[in-house]
């Protein structure tokens, strides 16, 4: 009886060609341009929504579409790149962050902590070193810069007045704490964007992170207290400071719902599994000490036929930034399925003869990226196959490629005055005019935004001499 033989295992499909413009590298280049002209438009006539970049967007992908030489692949790039998995756990983590800190905030966090500020009769710049410290821990603690910008800001600016703060090293000291979060917390998009690129695990990227992120900060602590005081102080705000930031210490105990997220986290629980059980905490705290009701986290507004309270109102935070995203890394999918990326990876193989010139290369070329596309996390999607192919090659750790891609992108977007932080946080300094406290512009709160300033030495710094890294050698 004949021996039966296997089939042969089919051959892998080839890989597709790549996505090709009309116009060559311009052509692909294009829609970016779209994107990055038309969100300029916004911020300088003061429409620097979230919401409205999403026209923009669609723009931005319809030109695209126009140039592109395959329209069905251009599409399916689009797809491909809305898909990616890290993009799903981003929009999760976003969705049940949002709803942990309107509970936190509702439940009087942000307030406790600002009255814990001036209890201790902080003025000048140690009030502002003291506001530095204070959206440090909230950004840190919530894992978002806006979330933080929007709730401390419009708090702790107005009240500075009375303490003698300088106005604008005190809203850059609020820019500069919601940098530090952004940069160092678990439950950062930037983290879970960098790390999950770099195939390594948050809580080792965040432990590894400390060595550049602290002495980063210590140096903004410092440069804080030294920019902050001189400020003229107002009698306006020393009578309604207590409006502004009502004087209860209640709240603060909520902070121990986001420490058991980190502590989780940093014990590489799974992400979700660490957001829901801080979401869970924080309700039980809120209601179990009267700090919220059950009314105010969820009701039937009358007359609307719709729910409201504090946990729609924390759902509805992340659809903003949800929907941006999801097209942007749509259009930043169209130039993944192009060879721009594999250009740059080979410029990299010619010009890249040591781990220095690889790492430089790596900031670089993230920097390019935040730049063209304004959103630190798409920066990182885009750039992450090569930072990890070069880093690879060269025997870079992933922690270390992880922490060059997610310092390197909280620099940039938190200093120049068309970001949307820089944007938010102007914005936010509106709220000190009725206490006497001038309105800012973006360029202004960027410039005093002392931890994205030393975070660019530091990342300099680590790159020139190999501070942090422990395997290169040459």
């Amino acid at each position: 009886m004949p021996r039966h033989t296997p089939n042969p295992s089919p051959s892998p499909a080839p890989p597709p060609a790549p996505l090709t413009f009309y116009g060559g590298l311009a052509g692909a280049l294009a829609p970016f341009a779209a994107f990055l002209s038309g969100v300029a438009w916004l911020a300088l006539n003061g429409a620097p929504d979230e919401k409205g970049f999403w026209p923009i967007l669609l723009g931005a992908l319809m030109l695209g579409l126009l140039l592109a030489k395959d329209r069905e692949r251009y599409a399916e790039a689009m797809l491909d790149g809305m898909s990616e998995r890290v993009v799903m756990v981003m929009l999760c983590a976003w969705l049940f962050a949002g709803v942990m800190g309107a509970v936190l905030s509702a439940g009087g966090l942000v307030t406790g902590l600002a009255w814990a500020s001036r209890t201790v009769g902080l003025g000048g710049g140690a009030y502002v070193a003291a506001t530095f410290l204070t959206t440090a821990i909230v950004s840190t603690a919530t894992g978002t810069s806006f979330g933080t910008i929007l709730l401390c800001g419009p708090i702790l600016y107005p009240a500075g007045g009375a303490a003698g703060a300088m106005p604008a090293a005190l809203m850059g000291a609020v820019l500069a704490g919601s940098t530090f979060g952004d940069s160092m917390s678990p439950v950062s998009d930037t983290t879970i964007a960098s790390s999950g690129t770099q195939r390594v695990d948050i809580g080792g990227t965040v432990r590894s992170r400390l060595k550049y992120a602290v002495p980063a900060g210590l140096v903004a602590l410092v440069a804080s207290a030294l920019l902050g005081g001189g400020g003229p102080v107002s009698n306006i705000v020393a009578q309604t400071a207590s409006d502004a930031a009502p004087s209860s210490p209640n709240g603060l105990v909520l902070l121990l719902s986001p420490a058991l997220v980190i502590a989780m986290l940093l014990r590489r629980t799974h992400l979700i599994t660490a957001l829901l059980t801080g979401v869970a905490t924080a309700v039980v705290i809120a209601l179990a000490l009267q700090l919220v009701t059950p009314y105010d986290l969820l009701h039937i507004a009358p007359g609307t036929f719709g729910a409201t309270g504090v946990l729609v109102d924390g759902m509805q935070r992340a659809i903003g930034v949800s929907v941006f995203t999801l097209l942007l890394v749509a259009l930043v999918g169209t130039l993944q399925a192009t060879d721009v990326l594999d250009r740059l990876v080979q410029a990299s193989q010619r010009r890249a003869h040591s781990p220095r010139a690889a790492e430089g290369w790596m900031v670089g070329v993230v920097s390019a990226a935040v730049l063209l596309t304004t959103h630190s996390v798409v920066a990182i999607l885009a750039v992450g196959e090569f930072a990890r192919q070069t880093g690879e090659r060269f025997g870079i750790d992933g922690y270390r490629r992880a922490n060059l891609l997610d310092l390197t992108v909280c620099t940039w977007p938190f200093l120049l005055p068309y970001f949307l932080p820089t944007i938010l946080t102007a914005s936010a300094s509106r709220s000190g005019e009725a206490f006497g406290m001038p309105p800012l512009a973006a360029g202004t709160v960027g410039l005093y935004n002392t931890y994205a300033w030393a975070l660019v030495a530091m990342v300099l710094f680590a790159v020139i001499t190999g501070y942090g890294s422990e395997r290169r050698s040459r």
